[in-house]
């Protein structure tokens, strides 16, 4: 027989269980994605002081990128009510081709394959496991979509209050379960043992930092979601050899009155224990809380989708010092926005959207999420410490698309 000819058939009957075993099921995978752009006024200006490197972010007129994205999914039927299912989603900067937000520095959430929520697992009637990079605590589900898809930005719900933050959102080698919903209530817990890492320094082989997360909701005439999570860092990496652990609880409530509209209050409260001076500004040790509420608001007028949101921070409390700006003293802040969409179709709209913050002498609040901040600063607070009393504002016009 001729080696090539033979070559085939060997190859053939090797494939051939395989080949049966796929068209056994169902497999099903689409491309889909978004792109949100436009050009806006950006400024932080109003803070406490100034130097020649630090302070003030004065305007500029940007072309931005937010949120954009390509994602793949896909499901096979298993058989008995078993299926596996898998996502891979990676954040484009469709503005500039880089890996860079608005400030100059990475984007974490695009650049490279599966920068967004990634995961491969397995589903039937008793839920969903899935493993990869997944969301914990970074949204609010149906009762505050304005910056996750509507717009470009809102008034930060995500767990940073500006000088405290819970340091978790997209995160990476996560384990969740998802429970099916029943009687209009579901529930989803996540598990992040950041183990990965290299060897050296004082904390040598301490893996046992970790991240867990719990998310239940209600869907009825009103909607309910409550979010709980803890970030622990390694055993006796803080000041003095303490643990670092920051916490963070966010519950809202939402009534949609009317097709196209809703109506929600967001709560939420975070605390960081045993923070570092370097990163937090405050002192080493100290034992920081700050809450934050937040009123949202969307109504639809035919074509026109009208967005309006309110909230405010109180000031922090824990705080060893009693003046300054390791003090909790005028941490506080408050954040509002006004924005208006065309529906050109379910899947294009236009937007003019305006969002303000106002920061105390001692605060830092500031936009979160697709590195659309100019202002560049520690994580969590976006602006630097030297910076805080500056009041960053953004008027935008810009298209989102759905694909």
């Amino acid at each position: 027989m001729n080696k090539k000819l033979m070559a085939v058939a060997v190859a053939g009957a090797l494939a051939a269980p395989g080949l049966a075993m796929a068209q056994a099921g169902t497999n099903e995978a689409v491309i889909y994605g978004r792109f949100n752009l436009g050009i806006d006024q950006w400024k932080a200006t109003g803070a406490t002081t100034n130097t020649a490197t630090t302070g003030d972010y004065k305007s500029r007129i940007r072309v931005y990128d937010s949120g954009s994205r390509v994602g793949f999914r896909g499901t096979e039927d298993l058989g008995g009510g078993l299926r596996a299912v898998w996502v891979i989603e990676t954040g484009v900067n469709v503005d500039s081709g880089t890996t860079n937000g608005q400030s100059g520095t990475a984007n974490s959430s695009s650049g490279t394959w599966a920068t967004r929520d990634s995961y491969g697992g397995l589903e039937g009637g008793w839920g969903r496991l899935t493993w990869g990079r997944q969301s914990i605590f970074w949204v609010s589900g149906v009762n505050a979509q304005s910056g996750a898809n509507y717009i470009m930005q809102d008034v930060n719900s995500t767990g940073y209050l500006g000088r405290t933050g819970l340091g978790v959102a997209r995160e990476s080698n996560v384990m969740a379960y998802n429970s099916p919903t029943m009687g209009g209530f579901n529930f989803t817990l996540s598990y992040e043992p950041k183990s990965e890492g290299v060897q050296g320094g004082t904390n040598n082989a301490k893996t046992d930092a970790k991240v867990f997360g719990a998310t239940a909701r209600y869907f009825g005439v009103v909607n309910v979601q409550l979010d709980y999570a803890t970030n622990q860092s390694a055993s006796g990496s803080g000041p003095g050899g303490s643990t670092p652990k920051n916490t963070g609880l966010k519950a809202s409530v939402g009534w949609p009155y009317a097709p196209g509209a809703n109506i929600a209050l967001l709560y939420i409260n975070i605390k960081n224990d045993n923070v570092a001076a370097a990163t937090s500004g405050f002192t080493d040790g100290d034992k920081i809380k700050q809450s934050a509420a937040i009123i949202n608001w969307e109504h639809t007028f035919g074509q026109i989708h009208a967005l309006a949101e309110y909230g405010r921070v109180g000031d922090a409390s824990g705080c060893t010092a009693s003046t300054g700006v390791a003090s909790c003293t005028d941490t506080g802040a408050s954040a509002y926005l006004v924005a208006g969409r065309y529906l050109f179709s379910k899947r294009t709209a236009g937007y003019l959207a305006y969002l303000h913050y106002a920061n105390k002498a001692n605060a830092n609040w500031d936009f979160n999420g697709a590195g659309m901040s100019s202002g560049n600063g520690q994580p969590g607070a976006f602006l630097p410490v030297s910076s805080v009393g500056a009041d960053p504002q953004s008027i935008a016009l810009g298209v989102i698309h759905n694909f």
